[in-house]
């Protein structure tokens, strides 16, 4: 999820330098949700990987 994050933000800065503007504002915000949505996923996953039980 991070890599597809990484990749929207290659693309809105990419758009940016030629000028897109539509397009890259669409491609940060992308970037932006995946990014934050990588974070909650790994601070879950932190989460309950502590409180498992160890046999």
């Amino acid at each position: 999820m991070l890599s597809w994050a990484a990749t929207f933000l290659i693309i809105a800065i990419i758009a940016a330098i030629f000028g897109f503007g539509g397009v890259a504002g669409t491609a940060i915000e992308f970037a932006k949700v995946l990014f934050f949505v990588f974070l909650v996923l790994s601070l879950v996953s932190l989460v309950f990987w502590r409180r498992a039980p160890r046999a």
